[in-house]
């Protein structure tokens, strides 16, 4: 893993982390279509995380994902970018416009950055490699849940570079969008970036959403790389 990014989707992360703290199981949803691999998380993943992590669900077809996510009502959702079409990009796409409130890990065998990043943009949190091991994989699997986002260095780099020789892209903001991008850069929540601009929190949601349109990114992780790449942090 090359590193983490703070995350700004509110979805009830403190819930969730109390959840995993105490004596329910992480819940996971696996699509991929590879039933060896997901028939070894079954039986690996429990045992290798004391019962903190468990597979409530699974599917190998693309098309169903977002079906089964809804049905099985996880805490993170792990998608195979490697998938017959549609394919896991769209798999994951699905999954984020009916269940928000699911995290979502990209996950492959192959270190493909284009693909990751289409993965991210679609609504991915994070990226893990196959290759890892059963008892690896639960301390990703919680930073991502409390809210961070985990990608390799590859692929963080990838997000850094700049993508054209015009202008940057925080050359359009003013000083409040800027004020915004910095706050979310450094990983604060909706209501801590409230508190901070004396702005309500329905106030923030709405000036957050316009700022990832006028940036063209689309979600927070995307902006804090913009905000990185720029020199605001």
């Amino acid at each position: 893993m090359g590193g983490l990014l703070p995350d700004g989707h509110d979805r009830a992360r403190n819930g969730k982390r109390d959840r995993v703290s105490g004596s329910a199981a992480l819940r996971l949803v696996v699509v991929d279509d590879h039933p060896l691999f997901v028939r070894g998380l079954e039986l690996l993943l429990p045992g290798s995380t004391q019962g903190r992590a468990r597979i409530v669900g699974s599917t190998g077809d693309a098309s169903a994902a977002a079906a089964v996510v809804r049905r099985s009502v996880p805490d993170l959702a792990l998608v195979d970018l490697h998938m017959p079409p549609p394919g896991g990009v769209r798999a994951i796409a699905a999954i984020r416009r009916t269940s928000p409130r699911v995290r979502i890990v990209a996950i492959s065998g192959l270190d493909e950055t284009e693909l990751m990043v289409q993965a991210l943009r679609a609504g991915a949190e994070g990226y893990l490699p196959k290759s890892s091991e059963p008892d690896e994989l639960l301390p990703p699997l919680l930073a991502i849940l409390d809210g961070w986002a985990v990608l390799p260095a590859g692929l963080l780099a990838a997000l850094l570079r700049p993508a054209h020789n015009g202008p940057p892209a925080t050359a359009v903001l003013d000083e409040e969008e800027r004020r915004l991008l910095q706050l979310i850069a450094k990983g604060r929540r909706t209501v801590e970036i409230a508190e901070e601009l004396n702005f309500s929190e329905r106030t923030v949601k709405r000036l957050t959403a316009s700022l990832l349109r006028k940036l063209r990114v689309s979600s927070r992780t995307e902006a804090a790389a913009v905000a990185g790449n720029a020199g605001l942090l």
